[in-house]
């Protein structure tokens, strides 16, 4: 009977504890509208595509809108903590090792199936955040990772970028001074930017997946810019491992999107990537 009970007991608090990161959301006025999870900004987080998706993914775009949910005016929680290591490291590279490490080793990667038992949910940066703020400790996948390194980048004073790939995402870095990367990007011709894959609880910033170098990766820089749930105008930049360790570049055709590509990109980019 005693042993029935502790199984019990310990059943019961593993269920509190997934009850408690899977529904700990911030952010007022979630709505459900024919299935799908609005946020009060009218974005989708159930959907990548669309215009209302929180990529806002077609056939030849992208746009990460919910990045702009913790920037300029919204900016809040995951933003001042990006100034926070400002303050806290004066040299630019161990900053942004500093930030790197304190995404990668307080978010702990877990599916959107196992966490809010849905195909696809993202939490915006301040999510996140207010979640690691109060817990030490933070969840979600891929993009959940990578929305929260460019929100915090852009606090701590650089310009940062998301990149979109079959199957995952990642951020990137403006770092051209940075010597320890595995591989240094070129976005439209500019190099100096830097793989940030926070999911491998081993990786060190610049690390890149072999499968990633000497292809072209749609990425796009993040800037202050308004929410506008409408179809994107913006063409995503050309991201290329150059100089630096990955060399060369692909012949692959842009825009790299296309029908064959967006389907692939809608149907695998759940399933995110850990080294």
């Amino acid at each position: 009977m005693r042993k029935n009970l502790v199984v019990l007991l310990i059943t019961i608090t593993v269920m509190i504890m997934a009850a408690g990161y899977a529904f700990a959301m911030p952010s007022a006025g979630f709505q459900e509208i024919n299935g799908e999870t609005f946020d009060e900004w009218q974005v989708c987080r159930t959907r990548v595509h669309g215009a209302d998706g929180f990529y806002q993914l077609s056939e030849n775009t992208f746009r990460p809108v919910i990045i702009f949910e913790s920037l300029g005016e919204n900016a809040a929680l995951a933003y001042s903590t990006g100034r926070q290591f400002a303050e806290k490291y004066a040299d630019e590279m161990q900053r942004a090792e500093e930030i790197f490490y304190f995404v990668r080793d307080r978010v702990q990667y877990i599916p959107d199936a196992d966490q809010f038992q849905l195909d696809e949910f993202a939490v915006n940066a301040d999510e996140l955040m207010t979640t690691i703020d109060k817990n030490g400790v933070g969840y979600g996948d891929c993009e959940d990772s990578a929305v929260l390194l460019v929100v915090m980048y852009r606090g701590a004073g650089y310009r940062s970028a998301i990149s979109l790939v079959p199957g995952h995402t990642a951020a990137f870095v403006y770092l051209p001074d940075y010597k320890k990367a595995s591989a240094v990007f070129e976005l439209d011709g500019e190099s100096g930017w830097i793989w940030a894959e926070a999911t491998g609880s081993n990786n060190p910033l610049g690390w890149v997946p072999k499968q990633f170098v000497n292809v072209k990766l749609a990425a796009y820089e993040i800037t202050d810019e308004e929410i506008n749930i409408e179809k994107p105008v913006k063409v995503p930049a050309v991201a290329v491992a150059g100089g630096g360790g990955g060399g060369g570049t692909s012949s692959l055709p842009y825009p790299f999107f296309g029908i064959v590509g967006f389907l692939w990109l809608t149907s695998m980019f759940r399933r995110g990537r850990r080294r």
